[in-house]
């Protein structure tokens, strides 16, 4: 480290750390002396662990833990606020007032998460493409209106618009959206819990086996606070709104967005984006199965789905999705977020 400081401060890579190495003669079996396999799997460390050039020198160990910022503090409260303000405002209105406070609400909803996602531990270091926000937005969408019209589809309907009420044909669900904003908080605060201690071990591993064994329980301990979290909200919500307590659905989704924003704030948005993607289109494939299938000689399209309907009922095709995804990002974030440099940098930057 001390020999190759000045390749270390000036590196914007990993790889530019192990180019250079190699270029001063380091080999795999010189590595090797120091507990790596190969030259690159040095470099990362050695890129992890050394100040960038713009760094305090005297810095180069990072605090324990990280003043919470108040701002992002707050804004993680900004999303479940405005629902619950929306969610006032349809209870007591009614006809074309209630068409403006439905579309006044979700517009504030949707800022509301913009700002809480935007700065602090749920930020995404990389620009994400406008089609993963689009995506996430059609998940939330299906999870408050997709399972009523699945059901009601795979009836002939529908006939009415949704309603919020529980034996209406076509249902609306407001317990997941609203469980889901309120998660926001402990989401955020989690992420910056995951990030300021696996910064610490960072500094105290002697090398990337020894760190990603001692960070992986942290990862899915932290993934489960979240779940436990978000059960307890989902039975609080649900009873304040009457509705019921829909917990494979909410807690899949719920789980499918943690480990897409964890993963995005160290600095991985392919992969979340390309889950978001087929999960969001498989949802929308089953309802169109269903409207598909009333086309003359088609009717074979909506057997699977309708099986699924007609034995675990419609929220199958949303707990089936987010759940097979959930599972995929989740075995992704314990091979990437393990690895130090999915660290250099996270904990200090909000």
């Amino acid at each position: 480290m001390h020999r190759h400081r000045d390749l270390c401060e000036r590196a914007v890579d990993p790889l530019e750390i192990a180019a250079g190495l190699e270029a001063h003669g380091i080999t795999d079996r010189t590595a090797a002396r120091f507990r790596h396999r190969d030259v690159f799997s040095l470099a990362e460390e050695m890129y992890a662990r050394a100040p960038r050039a713009n760094d305090n020198p005297h810095s180069a160990t990072p605090p324990a833990t990280v003043r919470l910022r108040a701002a992002w503090i707050l804004r993680t409260l900004l999303p479940g606020t405005t629902c619950i303000a929306t969610l006032a405002a349809l209870h007591v209105t009614d006809g074309q007032a209630r068409l403006v406070a439905a579309a006044a609400g979700t517009l504030a909803v949707t800022l509301s998460f913009h700002a809480a996602l935007a700065k602090g531990p749920l930020s995404t270091s990389r620009p994400q493409p406008v089609g993963a926000h689009l995506w996430m937005c059609s998940l939330l969408v299906y999870a408050t209106l997709g399972d009523g019209l699945l059901g009601a589809a795979a009836s002939g309907g529908p006939e009415t618009l949704p309603a919020a009420t529980p034996d209406a044909a076509w249902p609306l669900t407001a317990v997941p959206v609203l469980t889901l904003t309120l998660a926001c908080a402990p989401a955020a605060w989690l992420a910056h819990h995951f990030a300021v201690r696996a910064r610490h071990r960072l500094t105290v591993s002697r090398g990337l086996e020894d760190f990603a064994t001692s960070v992986r329980p942290l990862l899915l301990g932290t993934f489960g606070l979240f779940l436990a979290a978000t059960a307890a909200m989902l039975t609080v919500t649900a009873f304040a709104l009457e509705e019921p307590v829909l917990y494979p659905q909410t807690l899949t989704l719920a789980a499918l967005l943690f480990l897409a924003r964890l993963l995005g704030a160290h600095g991985f948005t392919y992969a979340p984006t390309v889950i978001l993607t087929a999960t969001a289109t498989a949802q929308t494939a089953a309802l169109a199965t269903l409207f598909t299938a009333r086309l003359p000689h088609c009717a074979f399209l909506a057997a699977p789905v309708e099986t699924l309907i007609d034995i675990w009922g419609p929220g199958t095709i949303s707990t089936l999705t987010c759940g097979a995804a959930a599972a995929a990002l989740l075995i992704h974030a314990t091979r990437k977020l393990t690895r130090a440099s999915a660290h250099a940098g996270t904990a200090t930057q909000w």
